[in-house]
């Protein structure tokens, strides 16, 4: 159903036209509740220290997390002590999904904390925090780490309770907007002309060719790209090169897994590569793989995302390898946001010494 419905989401279909009052109605109260936090009547809240939101309209999969990853290091380096935030979607059990988390690189599996905060937490080298009042999550890890001093937000673009200062909103290269229309006629969260309203739009060129301008109107949009490709096993952590790994698999009954917001993208691009992919199983968004999920003896590569990894440690065996990509954001963009965390702190020094 999840994969048919985003297929049908890029286009006009009949059918939807059945959903389109639906979709007004969604549309009003989206409008309604942005509108009552700007006007201050649903409190929004700061936490002491500057909050970057990666987020997306569109429901599905975009790239966000490894924008997160990517931004964390490229604003590292420019000496800020960055924290990261997360829900912690799909977390197994759901009487946690209202505390707060802290993610540790060790996490054994990602279905206690949810993968994308598993995946965080090992890639960034920074506090992870996981849960689903954001603002909750971002004081708690403020408490613990004093020396933090910006937070990034893995998704939270509609999490309005969390002020933030920089927006950041991830279009998918492939999909885009979809057909424009909002939930349940079609993928958006939030109408197009949010992006009127965001810091920046960044385009997820992997596996889709939208020209980023497209998006631009008065919002400064960039492009993102992946680079660093190769496979991990998730047995024996060996790492081999895509060319070393066409070589070895060769031959052998590849099967190729997925469970995240847009599946094909990761079996279009094995495909691409160079693999003869012997099957592709798409799975939910934040699938809980188990055991018995996985390909029977024919199979004698398994190949994943990262992302689905991080989920099946505890039963992995030498077939299984994941995918390592790591996101390529131009210079120009670190610059961008460096320069609205700099103007931000100007204006508040301005305001104080006003008071």
């Amino acid at each position: 159903m999840e994969a048919w419905l985003t297929s049908e989401w890029q286009r006009n279909s009949p059918w939807q036209l059945l959903l389109r009052p639906v979709s007004w109605l969604f549309r009003m109260l989206t409008l309604i509740r942005r509108g009552a936090h700007r006007a201050g009547l649903l409190k929004s809240h700061s936490v002491g220290v500057p909050v970057i939101i990666v987020g997306n309209i569109t429901v599905g999969g975009t790239g966000k997390t490894p924008l997160v990853l990517a931004l964390v290091e490229a604003l590292t380096k420019r000496g800020k002590h960055c924290g990261i935030v997360t829900r912690g979607y799909q977390r197994r059990k759901p009487e946690e999904w209202a505390t707060v988390i802290h993610v540790v690189p060790t996490t054994v599996e990602g279905a206690s904390v949810g993968d994308e905060a598993a995946l965080l937490a090992r890639r960034s080298g920074v506090p992870v925090y996981a849960g689903a009042d954001r603002v909750e999550v971002a004081r708690t890890l403020l408490r613990n780490h004093a020396e933090i001093d910006l937070i990034v937000s893995d998704d939270g673009m509609q999490h309005y309770k969390l002020q933030r200062d920089i927006e950041i909103c991830v279009i998918d290269g492939a999909r885009a907007l979809g057909n424009g229309e909002l939930l349940p006629a079609g993928p958006l969260r939030e109408p197009a002309s949010r992006l009127n309203t965001v810091s920046a739009i960044v385009v997820n060129r992997n596996g889709g060719n939208a020209d980023p301008m497209r998006f631009s109107g008065t919002t400064p949009v960039f492009a993102m790209t992946f680079t660093n490709e190769f496979f991990v096993n998730l047995k024996t952590d060996q790492r081999t090169g895509v060319n070393d790994a066409l070589a070895a698999f060769q031959g052998m009954h590849i099967h190729a897994l997925a469970g995240i917001g847009h599946p094909q993208r990761f079996f279009s691009h094995l495909v691409d590569l160079g693999f003869a992919l012997t099957a592709a199983q798409p799975f939910p968004d934040h699938y809980h793989y188990r055991a018995e999920d996985m390909p029977g003896s024919d199979a004698g590569i398994i190949l994943m995302t990262e992302k689905d990894a991080v989920k099946c440690g505890t039963f992995a065996d030498q077939r299984m390898w994941f995918m390592h990509v790591d996101a390529v954001l131009p210079d120009d963009l670190t610059d961008f946001v460096m320069n609205k965390l700099i103007h931000r702190k100007h204006d508040h020094v301005t305001r104080s010494e006003a008071a």
